[in-house]
């Protein structure tokens, strides 16, 4: 109960980990409350308003809002609601002729166009309809090529990045802990066995290997998080194993099997609470792993499938931008993977430091 108190005093006094851990913490708020922070809450931020692609941030435009008809709302806290709207970004309007034109956004000053009565309730007055239905909207961080809200996408996307982490490192732990324990506590042909196959996997570089599960799975949304998993094992299994092998030759290991206790309750109750320390630290690491291979298989298309936002299938959309004057496209979801790996990898190394982890 002692160690508690020290190591939070240790982490505290560590700068840059308290702020990594903090922006960590940030992140996971943002991705739960995802749909509720976004400026666009429709599902996967899919509100695509494509006359106004590409534009910088702090873009201001008039939406004119047409609510679709004989479609009830759906919301979900956590998947966001159904588009509710039609919506059509517009210059400007006006009455003519007891009906409704518009100027859609982008065109020349002199054109308007019949606003569609069927868009328009019955027995509506049509001034009120347009006070109500148009609203001037703003673009934090611009629009993506298609018109999106950039900010809710990378928002939205955060959710797959902090969840591919989670699940992957949990695959991996829960593969690697268990083979690397048997291997290290059993040793001889049991050993032999599970470090061949180790070997044969460490020797398939790790993103082929991740390509080569995804094909076999298919590609979509949770695929992805098993075949991450599936191919970060490898490190688990090989400290597990490493501490295990050291560990067993121990006096109250020894002790454990003069008093009769069987393998699975000294492996499991004597043997892996001591491993929690340096497998917290190797998981922050592979969590920042993770996260570069999804964005890497986003990047190739056979990451999450769209419409879901992944921030490495926007840098794969929009990197030709790079070139176009418009950089800040792909920057922007290149900055957050950067500063989310960059958290998780300086958190490791102040873990490694206040657990006093000896490699």
């Amino acid at each position: 109960m002692a160690q508690g108190p020290s190591v939070f005093s240790r982490l505290s006094k560590n700068t840059l980990g308290l702020l990594s851990f903090a922006w960590i913490v940030l992140l996971a708020f943002v991705a739960v409350f995802a749909y509720q922070l976004a400026p666009d809450a429709s599902k996967n931020a899919n509100q695509m308003h494509l006359s106004i692609h590409s534009q910088p941030p702090g873009f201001e435009v008039q939406l004119l809002r047409l609510p679709l008809l004989g479609e009830a709302e759906e919301t979900d806290f956590f998947g966001g609601s159904s588009i509710r709207y039609d919506e059509v970004p517009i210059s400007d309007w006006r009455f003519r002729e007891g009906r409704i034109e518009i100027q859609p956004y982008g065109r020349r000053a002199s054109y308007y166009e019949p606003l569609d009565p069927n868009r328009i309730p019955p027995d509506q007055d049509l001034a009120e309809f347009m006070d109500a239905q148009v609203v001037t909207q703003r673009f934090i961080l611009g629009t993506d090529k298609y018109g999106r809200d950039l900010l809710s996408r990378l928002i939205i996307g955060s959710r797959v990045s902090l969840a591919i982490g989670f699940v992957a490192v949990f695959i991996s732990l829960l593969i690697g802990v268990v083979l690397g324990a048997v291997a290290g506590y059993f040793g001889g042909r049991v050993d032999a066995a599970i470090m061949g196959l180790i070997n044969i996997v460490w020797s398939i570089p790790t993103l082929l290997l991740v390509i080569a599960i995804t094909l076999v799975l298919g590609r979509g949304f949770w695929q992805v998080f098993i075949a991450v998993g599936l191919s970060m094992w490898v490190e688990v299994a090989r400290l597990v194993r490493g501490q295990v092998m050291g560990l067993k030759e121990r006096t109250f290991i020894q002790a454990a099997h003069t008093l009769g206790f069987s393998n699975g309750t000294i492996i499991f109750k004597h043997l892996l609470p001591l491993l929690v320390a340096p497998l917290i630290v190797l998981s922050a690491a592979n969590f920042a792993s993770a996260i570069l291979i999804e964005s890497g298989l986003s990047f190739l298309g056979i990451g999450a499938q769209p419409p879901i936002p992944s921030w490495g299938g926007m840098i794969k959309d929009h990197f030709r931008y790079l070139l176009l004057g418009k950089p800040y496209l792909a920057i922007l979801p290149g900055l957050c993977i950067m500063l989310l790996v960059l958290a998780f990898m300086t958190l490791g190394n102040s873990l490694r430091d206040a657990l006093d982890v000896k490699n």
